[in-house]
């Protein structure tokens, strides 16, 4: 062996000796015999064996070329410990070497007789979970098969196998033995993480085990003189003679004339039942064992339960219905006059097609309940889908029966679980569906909810069509805009707004404490809560449109005397006023609108959200800069818009509002929107933003008492705005006795609850000089007050 040369300049310590292979891909673990015949690379060889260093076995790109550049390998390797080095007597060169671990090379070492490189150890992944592990199951299942099928299998290697338990290390083992090319073994090698790895040698593992089965067969037809016909023939006549020994002929012919009689007394249309007939006559001939023989009778035993035949239905009674409505739901007038059009409408004209009603509102207010009192009212059965979150369109259609595990789709197990082709099914949460890569499931209800379509619904599981032409569909939903259009227009939208303080009151009394007190294990002659002490419940402690906090709150409180009870410290507790807030904690929502209006600058508008309406400050402020306009407060796109028009306003109104207008150009304006974290956005700012503009620059406070809402032009005008009873019902809740809202809003006027409009003076606005004569205080606060 050579010695080193003394004008060698020693190798870096960092850096790998770099062997190039023709047709070599090693893999980490491996031990391989590698024949190295390139001067360079004996050089390389010799020296690592001198300075017992590892070497980087680097596939070159092509194998023909002798003269090679860094760009001529491949940028992944493996690094290997050099067990043996062997020089035979017709001065050939061969190493025994054994895989250590994957290396990307990053950049070359100059100045050396042979290529050295510098890059990173690639650790092997130790990431773990089902996708591994089942295609872990699947690769050792194929090796498993490969290895039966070719001839004279070492022993070791199916032990080696057997007791391989890390994913990658058995890639790595099936890539190395598998008859590839060296370019697809470098894919492997370059596959860091386990998925693709896996995925790669289970692609290459699956074309190599394709050719040995069909070497296989072709094998096995040569050698077989048996007929398959004779074959089937001769395993049936065994298969009867077990059945005769067993006594099991008897219970399967049994099973189906049972079965043929359900097909009869299920009364189905011809078409449903020639499919159940053709799959019945496919029954007797499948043998019991068979997967085949499970998945038919239970196809047979779904087409037989479903309610086919329409039931007899009993007459609607209006007044009966009205009955149920009120004992049911307090307040919503508008709403429970619908329903009885709706019922009044479906008694005197039943085969109609009638609307598919939806509910929308926010959580809390009745809109499923009012789907179960719908139904008591007609006297049917009820059926509750869920589809928030549904984002396979076949949870909507059912599955086809090809797949393992196939069920019917939603709305048949709803109708099958409740017995009745009429019944009332509430679709619950319409507008949480999504869409993924197996469909969009808000198409697959566009048919559902069609009343020119679902005569005929085909669900994929059933593959017959049923009819859900007399099914009562009720939907609901918190939001509108998440619907698709064309499923929206398939339903009549009605709005449950929310309730007001009255109504929460009377609902709570009538309601919420005596369900309350049941859910608690009390009864009314163990405790009780006084109407003070719910008012400030629902004052001081929720701040929602609905009532479901509220009940929880009340619930929290009688929590407090179970325990007593149970205890037996007290027989009898009525928690009063005084109680809430040692039962309670400290009151949550404080009427704090008078101390945050009292300085210039800031106004009080009201904005919608999907859980009802809500108030919302508006603050301004200004500071000596060169006229910029800042904005705060997690403020989306409309609302950003909506202060910079109001911003262009009020300067083209300056002088008649009493403005300088040096103050623009002197000073930067910051306007903020509180509670920055969450997002805010809506066309519905703009005279709240106007006004507190109106207000910085004139000193002026805005009247403590008055909140607004509307949008407004360039122009200066008023425009009008959506969601008005929400709005205002919020105002009236947080102690506002003014409220300011487009003069061509005054169409929902009706829609306000009679209590609130009571209580509230109104105030329409055709522009925004109205707003400046109403809301403006007269006087401006000394300079040294304002903030």
């Amino acid at each position: 062996m050579p010695e080193t040369k003394p004008d060698m300049k020693p190798l870096p310590s960092d850096a790998l000796i770099v062997v190039p292979v023709r047709d070599l891909v090693l893999f980490p673990e491996m031990v391989f015999p590698v024949s190295v015949g390139r001067p360079s690379s004996v050089a390389a060889i010799q020296q690592a064996v001198r300075e017992q260093r590892q070497i980087l076995l680097v596939l070159q790109r092509e194998a023909t070329k002798e003269e090679l550049v860094p760009a001529d390998l491949h940028t992944v390797g493996t690094v290997v410990n050099i067990l043996r080095y062997v020089t035979t007597p017709d001065g050939n060169h061969h190493i025994v070497c054994q895989g250590v671990q994957r290396f990307r090379i990053t950049d070359f070492v100059d100045g050396h007789p042979f290529m050295l490189a510098r890059g990173l150890h690639l650790a092997e992944p130790t990431t773990s979970g089902p996708e591994i592990e089942a295609r872990f199951l699947v690769l050792k299942q194929q090796i498993r098969e490969t290895l039966e099928l070719l001839p004279q299998v070492p022993q070791e290697l199916r032990q080696t196998v057997e007791n391989t338990t890390s994913a990658g290390a058995l890639a790595d083992l099936a890539a190395s033995y598998l008859d590839s090319r060296p370019a697809e073994k470098q894919e492997v090698l370059e596959a860091i993480d386990l998925v693709p790895r896996l995925d790669k040698v289970t692609e290459l593992l699956s074309k190599r085990l394709e050719v040995l089965r069909i070497s296989s067969e072709i094998g096995s037809k040569t050698r077989s003189s048996l007929d398959a016909r004779q074959r089937e023939m001769v395993l049936r006549e065994q298969m009867a003679a077990i059945q005769r020994e067993l006594g099991e002929d008897d219970s399967n012919k049994q099973a189906i004339a049972d079965l043929d009689k359900a097909i009869t007394e299920a009364k189905m249309p011809p078409e449903a039942e020639t499919a159940a007939r053709k799959e019945l006559h496919r029954l007797q001939r499948t043998p019991e064992a068979s997967a085949e023989h499970g998945m038919i009778r239970t196809y047979l035993d779904t087409l037989v339960e479903l309610p086919w035949a329409l039931p007899e239905t009993q007459p609607i009674d209006i007044a009966e219905a009205r009955k149920v409505l009120d004992a049911d739901h307090f307040g919503l007038e508008k709403i429970k006059k619908r329903i009885v059009e709706y019922l009044a409408v479906r008694k005197l004209a039943p085969e109609g097609k009638a609307p598919i009603l939806c509910f929308a509102g926010p959580p809390g207010v009745g809109k499923t309940s009012l789907g179960q009192s719908i139904a008591k009212a007609m006297g049917r059965k009820f059926a509750r889908v869920s589809l928030g979150g549904v984002h396979d369109e076949a949870e909507i259609r059912g599955h086809r029966r090809t797949y393992i595990g196939a069920l019917p789709g939603t709305i048949i197990q709803a109708i099958r679980k409740a017995g009745a082709r009429d019944c009332v099914m509430m679709l619950d949460e319409i507008d949480k569906m999504g869409s993924g890569v197996h469909g969009d499931p808000s198409a697959a209800m566009l048919e559902v909810l069609d009343p020119e379509q679902n005569g005929t619904f085909r669900d994929n599981y059933l593959d017959v069509p049923f009819d859900l032409s007399r099914v009562v569909f009720i939907a609901t939903a918190n939001m509108l805009d998440t619907i698709p259009g064309p499923l929206r227009d398939r339903m009549e939208i009605i709005q449950l707004s929310g309730y007001t303080a009255g109504e929460k009151l009377q609902i709570a009394k009538r309601y919420l404490v005596r369900r309350q007190l049941e859910a608690n294990g009390l009864t009314a002659e163990q405790a009780g809560i006084d109407d003070e002490a719910l008012e400030l419940i629902i004052a001081g402690y929720t701040r929602e449109a609905g009532v479901r906090w509220l009940e929880r709150e009340i619930g929290r409180a009688l929590r407090h005397v179970a325990v007593q009870v149970a205890e037996g410290t007290a027989t009898k507790v009525q928690i009063g006023k005084a109680d809430i807030e040692e039962l309670l904690g400290p009151v949550r929502f404080d009427n704090d609108v008078a101390m945050r209006t009292s300085v210039p600058g800031v106004a009080t508008g009201l904005a919608w959200t999907p859980v009802g309406g809500d108030i919302l400050f508006i603050e301004a402020t200004r500071s000596p800069g060169n006229g910029r306009l800042i904005l705060t407060g997690q403020l989306g796109d409309v609302m950003k818009e909506s202060a910079q028009a109001a911003l262009s306003v009020i300067k083209n109104k300056a002088k008649s509002i009493g403005i300088d207008a040096a103050l623009f150009e002197k000073n930067d304006i910051h306007v903020h929107v509180p509670a920055g974290a969450t997002p805010k956005d809506g066309p519905s700012a703009g005279v709240a933003m106007f006004m507190a503009l109106a207000s910085l620059m004139t000193g002026r406070t805005i009247r403590s008492d008055t909140a607004m809402t509307g949008e407004i032009s360039l122009r200066g005008l008023v425009l009008p705005v959506g969601g008005i009873k929400e709005k205002v019902v919020a105002a009236a809740a947080a102690g506002i006795t003014r409220v300011m809202l487009p003069a061509r809003n005054r169409r929902d006027y009706d829609d306000i609850p009679e209590e609130v409009r009571n209580t509230l003076e109104f105030i329409w606005l055709e522009k925004v000089d109205d707003a400046v004569a109403q809301a403006l205080t007269p006087d401006a606060p000394d300079e040294s007050e304002e903030g």
